[in-house]
């Protein structure tokens, strides 16, 4: 079967930018209080479900899978880039970090407490967004939470500069109404139970959205 070419886009822009990007991106101690705030919430909803794994999906060099451990979270970690998982293993040897797609998860049915999108789902076309919102349901145990976060728009459609270092990245950004998210999650078979939006501040041009949903049980 032939891969999406965003997929491959996503992979090789990623795979080029890890090592800058490790640099220059944001600790989860360095975001705005709101923001580690959402991640504590989550956090603590998810322990108080009962535990269980939480996969971190989209999850980079690890940064936040190793927040979320640190949390008290049972997290491992899921990126398509080969490279983002060499840094995140190196970075955090004592969590487990794999390669691999949010289209297609090797991870088994209803088997997650806790699902993490984190800035991760935004170079996924909308078309397939319910492939990927299916896999989100398909993975977490009834009663199971999903935080997903991200920048949201009116549709547009982002193709960047070079990023983090100059490297060119051949990747797409794709930010959605809120409103579009949680339609699409609701079909999804998600229950969206809180949202929260930021207004752009100085240094950032879009809003932000972070979606707390839970599978029903």
């Amino acid at each position: 079967m032939t891969e999406p070419s965003y997929l491959t886009a996503v992979r090789e822009s990623y795979d080029t930018v890890a090592a800058d990007y490790l640099k220059q991106v944001k600790r989860p101690a360095e975001l705005d209080p709101l923001s580690r705030a959402l991640l504590t919430a989550f956090a603590e909803s998810v322990r108080e479900s009962g535990g269980g794994p939480v996969a971190d999906l989209g999850c980079g060099p690890g940064l936040v899978t190793a927040h979320l451990a640190g949390l008290g979270l049972s997290a491992f970690g899921v990126d398509l880039s080969p490279r983002m998982i060499e840094l995140a293993r190196r970075t955090h040897p004592g969590l487990a970090f794999t390669v691999g797609s949010m289209t297609a998860l090797d991870i088994e049915d209803a088997s997650l407490a806790g699902i993490l999108a984190y800035y991760s789902t935004h170079h996924t076309p909308p078309e397939l967004l319910p492939l990927v919102y299916g896999e989100f349901h398909r993975t977490l145990r009834p009663g199971g939470l999903l935080m997903l976060a991200g920048y949201v728009g009116a549709g547009e459609r982002v193709r960047p500069a070079p990023a983090y270092g100059g490297h060119p990245v051949s990747y797409e950004s794709h930010r959605l109404p809120p409103e579009l998210l949680v339609e699409l999650l609701e079909r999804a078979g998600l229950v969206v139970t809180a949202r929260a939006v930021q207004e752009p501040e100085e240094g950032r041009k879009a809003r932000i959205v972070t979606l707390l949903c839970r599978r029903p049980l």
